[in-house]
């Protein structure tokens, strides 16, 4: 890919480049042209008739003729201009600008009467107005001196990093300051080699270098085994090109009403699919495919604010798998229309009800694309890794009171990562705490069976195509690393496998994960990766990884794919407090207890609930009906801000099977302040906590807590009397009534229980919602 700089900015680069030099302008210019004149671009004589053929060509624009004409001194002027424009003209047109530094070194290293002089290493330049290439070249200048004369320029060298990092790659200051430590010009050249267009890299791509960069420096006794994926970047200012270049005017979009966003995005969708890219980023994209040949890649948005301190828009754009394995028309053709869905996802309702939010409406919102060849091996017709997953630093929920929230948590899958990071229907990754990687939330076999991952993501490379395809049809013996990711079901305990020979029934093996967890490098290896990541962040991160086995003489060599890497997002430190849960309540005051899974925290002054009815729910006829109650659960939220409520329904809030639980997404739910999720084993509706996913992120950044409440387990209890006794407050919000929203009750509980309110209480091991007296508002 070439990144050289149109010639109009080749020119203003040159200009601002010798104007630093004022006492060399004169020097310099006169060997730009010895150079023209030696090469033969243009001769010594056409050069200088040229310049007095435009000198008096701008004399006549001025009317400065016959009698007008100016004197010697002042055509000497003109003239010695128009002959410093030329040479910088033709200098930018036809010569690399390398040239021009090789001059001005020369110069800089030889004074007018020969003799040799050392270097000044002072910064001859104000870094934030000078070109980029200029600011890159004396950074490297600098790292090249020797340690005792770097010391000196290290101040200097930190402010080239910045400015380079802020025009680069992030201007957000929390990231500079710890990528500052750790870029250096070779980083920043890759970046050039492997950028498309101009503009920053965006958030996703400045968290995954950074990270790769704290690890090669920090953590060198695993380094080894830390792979990072092959990597291009489109810049983000190739977003606006598109824009323009196609007429999309959609950027005030965000200043629309919630209900605008949702009914306009999908004409926003059709729009960017009908567009085109300009044909310079179309060339330098088939360079990028003809580079990685039959390779699957996916197209990663790396918007300007993603992944950043106290926002990670986990989840709020899109990216898209691309197998690949078309024609190289075939495969341009997937790959623009999968970077323009995510471009296109900067105007989807969630990434713009999350930035309203978070009080980021009014920033410049550009997407950049972080291009990557996936992770992963063939396998029959599939490509996938043998496991992907995320983990964090610091683990928001406990299930065993040994287990140590500090030493960290993950979420394992075999396949890509996606059924890691978002929830699917009847299928549940392995949660591991690193402190204990063996102990699991479930004990009995048909638990672990059921708690267990049933399907796998891949892509099918003979379909050309992002597929889901059931466990047993990729386990077998013929897949290598299968001893350990799985365990055997005997139909009385859940053990290791002695062998797995050919006559293994698939139907038998569980993803357990245990032989990955018990023997080998791996779990050492993740608990170093977010340890010194944590340290250098100086708070908790959160990463996306992938992993692959190769063969070896007497175990696998295990290599650990780096995806991605974020500051890891919290609720309050007030709501972490160790947490008191009150006891002694009357029966009638106690409205849900929760033991699965609870994270500490606390809900105070809690005025409404809005409760979905699992019956009335599960008779609803059509996938539109069970969307619409997502809808109403939207009005709802709008309405209800400014006032403290929280959500209880059945099943999983935020499934993509809305069978399993009410299909909300983020822009449908942040103004409340708890999700409760009601399981029944006699509706099918299963819960379990969204810990781990891109929905537990929107949860975090929202300071909603999850709770799944299991009224048919001894210890759970939901006070059944209560909700269906209270009376339905909905039509107070909307006299519009439909089968859909019957289903939905809102209660008011000052107006069941005058002078009280609802108060959660969350201690790590339990979660108790009850019904308290209300504090008297004394006006001053």
């Amino acid at each position: 890919m070439t990144h050289t700089p149109p010639e109009s900015s080749k020119i203003l680069d040159i200009y601002l480049l010798i104007a630093q030099y004022p006492m060399l302008a004169s020097d310099i210019r006169r060997r730009m042209r010895a150079e023209l004149f030696r090469r033969g671009i243009i001769t010594h004589q056409r050069f200088e008739a040229e310049v007095n053929e435009k000198a008096v060509l701008s004399q006549e624009r001025e009317g400065l003729i016959g009698d007008q004409k100016e004197d010697a001194e002042q055509w000497e002027l003109r003239w010695s201009r128009v002959r410093r424009t030329l040479t910088d003209f033709y200098f930018a047109y036809n010569l690399p600008i390398e040239i021009l530094y090789h001059i001005l070194d020369d110069l800089l290293m030889h004074q007018a009467d020969g003799r040799s002089v050392q270097p000044d290493h002072s910064l001859p330049f104000n870094p934030e107005l000078a070109p980029l290439e200029m600011v890159l070249r004396q950074a490297e200048k600098y790292e090249a001196l020797p340690d005792e004369e770097r010391d000196a320029v290290d101040h200097h060298l930190q402010e080239l990093r910045v400015v380079l990092l802020k025009s680069m790659v992030s201007d957000q200051l929390a990231f500079i300051h710890i990528a500052k430590r750790w870029f250096t010009t070779t980083d920043f050249n890759m970046i050039l080699e492997r950028r498309i267009g101009t503009g920053k890299i965006g958030g996703k791509a400045a968290g995954l270098l950074l990270a790769y960069k704290i690890l090669q420096n920090m953590a060198p006794e695993i380094f080894e085994k830390i792979v990072l994926p092959r990597s291009y970047f489109i810049g983000a200012d190739v977003f606006y090109d598109f824009l323009a270049a196609n007429k999309l005017e959609f950027l005030n979009q965000k200043y629309k009403t919630a209900e605008q966003i949702r009914l306009e995005y999908p004409k926003i969708q059709e729009q960017y699919t009908c567009a085109r890219f300009p044909e310079e980023v179309a060339q330098q994209l088939r360079e990028i495919l003809r580079d990685v040949g039959k390779t699957p890649l996916i197209v990663r948005s790396s918007s300007l604010l993603e992944d950043n301190f106290g926002m990670s828009f986990a989840g709020k754009y899109v990216s898209v798998f691309c197998p690949n394995q078309g024609t190289l028309k075939e495969n341009l053709r997937d790959l623009t229309l999968a970077i323009r869905r995510s471009y296109a996802s900067v105007f989807g309702p969630d990434a713009l009800m999350y930035r309203r939010r978070m009080g980021l409406l009014d920033y410049d919102e550009r997407m950049a694309i972080l291009l990557q060849e996936v992770q992963g091996h063939r396998h029959r017709q599939y490509y996938f890794p043998a496991v992907a997953g995320v983990a964090y630093s610091y683990s928001p929920i406990v299930w065993n009171t040994r287990l140590k929230r500090e030493e960290g948590f993950m979420r394992l899958v075999m396949g890509l990562g996606t059924r890691a990071v978002d929830r699917m229907a009847g299928d549940y990754p392995r949660l591991v705490n690193l402190s204990h990687p063996q102990l699991r939330p479930e004990v009995m076999p048909k638990a672990i069976r059921y708690y267990s991952q049933h399907f796998v993501d891949a892509l099918d490379l003979e379909q050309n195509t992002l597929t889901t395809v059931p466990v047993e049809s990729i386990l077998g013996p013929d897949y290598y690393p299968l001893r350990w990711l799985v365990s055997v079901d005997d139909g009385e305990t859940v053990r290791p496998p002695l062998t797995l020979g050919l006559s293994i029934d698939p139907a038998q093996l569980i993803l357990t994960f245990d032989g990955l967890l018990q023997r080998g490098t791996f779990v050492p290896l993740l608990k170093t990766v977010l340890t010194r990541l944590e340290q250098q962040y100086e708070r908790p991160v959160d990463i996306e990884f992938a992993v692959s086995f190769t063969p070896g003489s007497s175990k696998p060599t295990l290599a650990f794919h780096l995806l991605q890497c974020r500051p890891q997002n919290q609720w309050s430190a007030e709501d972490r407090k160790t947490q008191s849960l009150p006891t002694d309540l009357p029966a009638q005051d106690k409205i849900l207890l929760c033991t699965r899974m609870v994270p500490q925290g606390r809900v105070s002054q809690v005025e409404y609930i809005v409760y979905v009815d699992s019956e009335a729910y599960h008779q609803l006829d059509t996938p539109a009906d069970y969307t619409e109650v997502a809808r109403w659960i939207g009005h709802l939220n709008k309405s209800l801000e400014g006032r403290t409520f929280i959500l209880v329904g059945p099943g999983r809030w935020g499934s993509s099977d809305a069978m399993q639980g009410v299909p909300v997404t983020y822009a449908d739910i942040f103004n409340t302040r708890a999700l409760v999720e009601v399981a029944s084993n006699q509706r099918g509706f299963s819960s379990e906590p969204s810990y781990g996913t891109h929905f537990f992120q929107d949860l975090v950044e929202a300071q909603i807590y999850p709770l799944a409440v299991y009224p048919e387990e001894p210890r759970d209890h939901f006070n059944w009397d209560f909700i269906r006794q209270s009376k339905n407050q909905m039509s107070k919000f909307f006299s519009q009534q439909t089968k859909a929203s019957r289903c939905i009750k809102v209660i008011h509980i000052p107006a069941e229980r005058p002078g009280h309110h609802l108060e959660i209480i969350m201690d790590g091991q339990s979660g108790l919602g009850y019904l308290t007296r209300s504090k008297p508002t004394h006006l001053q």
